[in-house]
């Protein structure tokens, strides 16, 4: 049996490569539109919006209804050329290529006035032979084609039978037809974000010259042998030999801290070629093995490869390896129907718990360094150990995944998560003629060999719910034509993207769909008459219209990688977009800005459930307690799920449990509107991001309640056990002295397990605390090891909020002063104060907590601030709420 490695391929481009030259063609490019009337100047990478918003030519493409002020610009035909002078002596070299990293989307290229090529397909790269044409001076033109109306034209195209869905709903107000074209399907709109199909040279763009021979790229894996115990390191290699005769010479792979160095002798063909070497790593050395956010080290190894060939062609570069194991668990569970669905890594079951990632700007050229830093670390500062990247969306750039890695190595006590990664397919059916089925070959071949080595991606996954569009019938198809679609669909992510995943990458699994049934949907024929089954894979949920607080609501599967609820973002989010006729929930703007179908009403109706809604005078004070008790709302809702799922891992129950996974859907926003998103367009924290932080602890007390008794389960994602006790406290709304306490006796929580710890009938519970009833009480609890808080402080309400008993409006006062590069809030509250919400307006930065219940009278809470800021600046833009103020 062999245990599959996943692994980072850090290139340090310290080596030398002799013989070889690159020019950079990044810059300024000049930009026209199709009929030539309009010029200007636009960088690269980037796109024809930034560009015409860089020179004033448009305002800024979020603001109020640009989105669709805007449509003319992707409807248009726009060129991008340049003139340029190569640096070196082209005479020299054998071969020069012109590369490109990333072109949105569907152009025609001339150099010099010659047409090199066509691109169609925003996620591959393009490599263009210009040996023939290239001079000391020369000119580049890309004639690009609107997608939207490629689309089109594709769609009329396809005469064998509909591919639905042809248009987005109209809530959307989005283009048609987005699964013709190879293009981040998101982009031509979704529930969440605009309609921005965007154009331009979005990656890197260059030429290289080379002579003899040149390692187009190389990249490798370590496969673990159980039965032999050792570790064995495939490396591939890619070359392209312009020599007319082959080339000799050997491999030198040297690993130090491992005591490993090997010598091969290679001789490489006249044209493109693969050389595969297999590398024995030392069994009398210990390998330590690389673990994923708290679940130990992330150590790893310093590798060099040098390639000496003929000619005194010298070729090295550097990598660092990570060893760690993978498994996809699909097997019988006792007293359940059906497989489990869970991965273990170095044989330890890990429960995976996180959130899905969305492209964070339609724009990606806005997307810095910084920011995907910032929205990284503030899904692993919130406990989170995976991210989905959602198939709607894009193939991140390197240093998304970079970071990734980066977090486990430079700072140990912020370790990084896994990433599961989707292919590009979201929510559609596709065609399958063979153009483009060549052109997704060739996509997901070549994002195979750029992300493998990434120990961050642990599953591929073929696309996002289309197994569950073709079985539940999304599209209203005709059950004649239905073996024709899963035809379709075999092909597609089975003959093809499958074919292509397991001959280019064996070190992790690969399931056809999301959400899936694994090994069932297999056995099924590739596709499963009950995607959402609970008894096999992974599940997506929602539903906004039953009780969220009601945890018999949520399925107890295996495995939720979607679920989540609606809020709007915060008014100093919104406020950058809009104008003051747009401050209030039912404006043209509010309804424009909701993407879901009725969206803004289910968001009422489930807030209403449990909480009385705003009802003040002054309009503006309104919009903003709404947008409040909105993410009041979504993080109570997300929070009762997520423990829900947390606490199903060690249990059956009529069948059902044994849950490992809880990603809410979704991470971050694209634009500033309305959203599932626990991080608000540009990074600021939703109270759900600060209640994730929570939930997602490696050590949790969950209470809930059954047939009127009052249980507390003890989750641990921990691999050991922990000797500690259970506090169990009542508080009336009325007073910030506890009414009663209990402090259970020792008991032990084992590792990576969940079980009960404490349950009480809750009519016993208030009366053993005296004058209190369910409308008059709360209940909070924490674990500790003798003064030593091991857990975070929850809670459990024994009623709706909007029927408490005793809550009045609080008096919280605040005292700000630094520390360091932080600042200090010394809280001061009147009351009993729940979802008490801190804000600084646009400053960036978090605080170690917020939207908590506040029951006692003092609190000291941080502000980490992400730029430099001062305390005059926060105590001017610094505002508490908490729910007893909108009433």
């Amino acid at each position: 049996m062999h245990l599959h490695l996943f692994l980072l391929l850090a290139l340090c481009h310290a080596g030398s490569v002799a013989r070889a030259r690159s020019y950079s063609l990044r810059g300024s490019w000049k930009i026209r539109n199709g009929n030539g009337s309009l010029e200007l100047p636009g960088a690269v990478p980037g796109c024809v919006h930034s560009a015409l918003f860089q020179q004033g030519l448009i305002q800024e493409p979020y603001y109020r209804f640009n989105d669709l002020n805007y449509r003319w610009i992707s409807l248009d035909n726009w060129t991008y050329s340049k003139e340029f002078k190569i640096p070196f002596n082209i005479s020299k070299w054998q071969k020069l290529n012109l590369i490109f990293e990333g072109i949105d989307t569907v152009t025609k290229i001339l150099f010099n006035k010659v047409t090199i090529g066509k691109t169609d397909n925003m996620f591959n790269r393009y490599s263009f032979d210009i040996t023939k044409v290239v001079r000391d001076v020369n000119s580049i033109e890309l004639r690009f084609q609107s997608a939207v109306l490629y689309a089109a034209q594709k769609s009329r195209a396809h005469a064998r039978h509909q591919v639905p869905p042809s248009c987005p709903p109209p809530v959307q107000k989005g283009e048609c037809h987005v699964n013709f074209v190879r293009k981040e399907q998101c982009s031509f709109s979704w529930d969440w974000g605009p309609s921005f199909p965007t154009q331009g040279i979005w990656r890197d763009v260059r030429i290289e010259a080379y002579n003899i021979c040149h390692l187009n790229y190389f990249t490798f894996y370590p496969i673990y042998d159980n039965t032999a115990q050792e570790w064995t390191l495939e490396i591939e290699s890619s070359f392209d030999v312009v020599s007319s005769k082959p080339v000799g010479g050997q491999v030198i792979v040297a690993i130090p801290k491992l005591q490993t160095q090997q010598t091969y002798n290679i001789k490489l063909q006249p044209g493109e070629g693969i050389v595969e070497l297999f590398v024995k790593i030392n069994k009398n050395v210990t390998v330590e093995t690389w673990w994923p956010h708290g679940h130990g080290n992330q150590t790893g190894y310093n590798m060099t490869i040098l390639f000496e060939l003929d000619g005194g062609l010298n070729i090295e570069k550097s990598a660092k390896v990570y060893f760690r194991t993978v498994e996809l668990i699909e097997e019988p569970i006792k007293g359940s129907p059906g497989l489990s669905f869970y991965f273990k890594i170095n044989g330890f079951p890990i429960f995976m718990k996180g959130s899905n990632w969305i492209p964070a700007d339609s724009f990606q050229d806005r997307v810095t360094s910084d920011l995907l830093r910032l929205l990284l670390q503030s899904a692993v500062d919130a406990n989170m150990n995976t991210l989905r990247v959602w198939g709607g969306g894009i193939y991140e750039q390197d240093e998304f995944y970079e970071l990734c890695d980066e977090l486990g190595i430079m700072i140990r006590k912020l370790t990084r998560g896994e990433v599961w990664q989707d292919f590009m397919f979201a929510c559609a059916f596709y065609p399958t003629d063979q153009g483009f089925m060549d052109s997704v070959r060739a996509e997901v071949a070549y994002q195979i060999r750029r992300l493998k080595f990434h120990p961050s991606i642990i599953i591929w996954s073929g696309n996002n719910e289309n197994e569950a569009a073709l079985m539940m019938n999304w599209y209203n198809i005709n059950v004649t034509d239905l073996q024709t679609y899963i035809n379709d669909y075999v092909t597609l992510y089975v003959k093809n993207i499958r074919e292509v995943v397991l001959s280019g990458d064996k070190s992790r699994p690969y399931i056809v769909s999301s959400p899936t049934n694994g090994a069932e949907t297999i056995a099924e024929g590739w596709v499963s008459k009950d995607p959402y089954s609970k008894h096999f894979g992974d599940v997506h949920f929602y539903d906004y219209i039953s009780d969220c607080w009601n945890w018999k609501v949520f399925p107890k599967a295996r495995f939720a990688s979607e679920y989540g609820y609606q809020s709007w973002p915060s008014f100093s989010t919104l406020e950058t977009v809009s104008s003051k006729e747009d401050w209030s929930f039912k404006s043209k703007f509010s309804l424009h800005r909701q993407h879901h179908a009725d969206g803004n009403h289910e968001m009422l109706h489930q807030a209403g459930l449990h909480f009385t809604l705003p009802q003040s005078t002054d309009p503006l004070r309104t919009f903003k307690d709404t947008i409040y008790l909105t993410q009041v709302m979504q993080a109570q809702c997300v929070k009762t799920e997520t423990e829900f799922y947390r606490r199903s891992r060690s249990e059956i129950v009529d069948g059902e449990g044994h849950t490992m996974g809880a990603l809410y859907w979704q991470l971050n926003d694209i634009w500033q509107a309305p959203s599932w998103a626990s991080l608000e367009y540009g990074g600021k924290w939703k109270m759900l991001h600060y209640f994730a932080r929570h939930f997602f602890a490696p050590l949790l007390p969950v209470g809930f309640e059954d047939q009127n008794v009052f249980y507390v389960y003890g989750v641990s994602d921990l691999h050991s056990d922990y000797t500690m006790t259970l506090t169990v406290r009542v508080h009336t709304w009325s007073s910030l002295e506890p009414l009663c306490s209990h402090v259970t006796k020792q008991f032990v929580i084992k590792a990576g397990k969940a079980a009960p710890l404490y349950n009480e009938p809750v009519s016993e519970l208030l009366s053993r605390c005296g004058n209190c009833t369910r409308e008059s009480c709360v209940v909070s609890f924490y674990l500790s090891s003798g003064y030593e808080l091991l857990s975070p402080t929850n809670y459990h309400f024994l009623s709706s909020l909007k029927e408490a008993v005793g809550l009045i409006k609080t008096n919280i006062t605040a005292i700000i002063s630094q520390q360091g590069d932080s600042f200090v809030f010394d809280l001061e509250t009147s009351a009993v104060a729940p979802f008490v919400w801190l804000d600084v307006g646009s400053i960036p930065g978090r605080f170690s907590d917020n939207g908590f219940l506040m029951t006692e009278k003092r609190r000291t809470i941080l502000f980490y601030p992400w730029k430099p800021t001062s305390k005059s600046e926060l105590e001017k833009t610094f505002h508490v709420t908490s729910l007893t103020d909108i009433y």
